[in-house]
């Protein structure tokens, strides 16, 4: 699929982010964009970008949709049928994710589920309910949205990340698998697998408030000791620090995480784009992810020890980073 123009792209997740920065780039290509997520007020500032971005006749329309349920999932899908009165689409990109759940001993069920639910089932729910819309339409291409976490299950070696790890290696087999389910029984249909590293996004900040948990601002002093538990996990000593040193702290390492990233959302989306023209079904966005790719492949025994961090750090500071 080397032009966008006049085409029909269903993205998921897209109130910030990559999902965001899709949506404008498709639009402003003259693709008809279906954009859904549940933070609508996120999905509004999208939409309103994308439609200054289109040219005119160009359709962009928002929905509200929790992917991790297939009820809400089938009613997108008639949404998009009403509003673009179309019968295809053939643009597919399963985006909406969250973190979370860090911990499958320690973290609670509810949440791990709500994790799961979201960055794996979000993904099969809505490859299900679109794909008669794929099948119909002349060429088509899915696009999921994995993560390096897909291929290295944790935040490092001393860091659980237990349900959204879990999740990404599930996108990713299912990707892999479906590849060879397209091109024996669908070939008209592409499927692309999506492995970003560390990318400017706001999900550190969407996430809380996908999951239940208050603003920063609004955290009880039970919450601030939940936060306490999990970050002296990480080897962050906490004892001593007053609630609002720790507030200020959360909202900081929320902020370092989206702008000082090495990729953009926006460098991502190009990255994703141009890996659809060229057909690719492994797009690794960001050369923190290329490393990480070689180096697991390298060291498989190794993925899990401290010696990891040593070589990824190493093949940063080879890089000058």
């Amino acid at each position: 699929m080397k032009e966008f123009k006049d085409k029909l792209a269903v993205i998921t997740g897209a109130g910030t982010g990559m999902g965001r920065e899709l949506a404008i780039k498709l639009a402003a290509a003259g693709c008809g964009v279906a954009v859904c997520d549940v933070l609508m007020d996120n999905l509004a500032e999208t939409v309103e970008a994308a439609r200054k971005a289109a040219p005119d006749g160009t359709p962009v329309t928002a929905h509200e949709c929790d992917v991790s349920d297939e009820s809400q999932v089938l009613a997108f899908r008639r949404a998009v049928r009403e509003r673009h009165g179309a019968e295809t689409i053939n643009l597919l990109f399963n985006n909406a994710g969250v973190g979370g759940g860090g911990s499958f001993i320690l973290d609670p069920r509810e949440e791990w589920d709500r994790v799961f639910g979201i960055d794996w089932f979000g993904v099969y729910y809505c490859t299900r309910a679109f794909m008669p819309m794929l099948l119909s339409a002349d060429e088509g291409h899915i696009i999921n949205i994995s993560s390096i976490n897909g291929f290295w299950a944790c935040l490092g070696p001393n860091i659980e990340h237990t349900a959204y790890s879990a999740a990404k290696f599930a996108v990713k087999g299912f990707t892999e698998a479906l590849l060879v389910d397209l091109k024996l029984n669908a070939p008209h249909i592409k499927v692309s697998l999506v492995m970003p590293g560390h990318i400017g996004t706001s999900i550190s900040f969407n996430s809380p408030r996908v999951l239940g948990y208050p603003e920063v601002e609004e955290m009880t002093a039970e919450d601030l000791n939940r936060i306490r538990g999990r970050i002296a996990r990480r080897g962050i000593p906490t004892d001593g620090i007053t609630d609002e040193a720790l507030k200020s702290f959360l909202q900081q390492m929320r902020s370092d995480f989206q702008n000082n990233a090495p990729v953009s959302a926006a460098e991502a989306a190009d990255a994703i784009l141009d890996g659809v023209r060229r057909d690719q079904w492994r797009i690794l966005v960001g050369q923190d992810a290329h490393d990480l790719d070689r180096l697991v492949r390298e060291f498989p025994e190794e993925a899990y020890d401290d010696s990891m961090i040593q070589r990824i750090q190493a093949a940063a500071e080879a890089r000058g980073k």
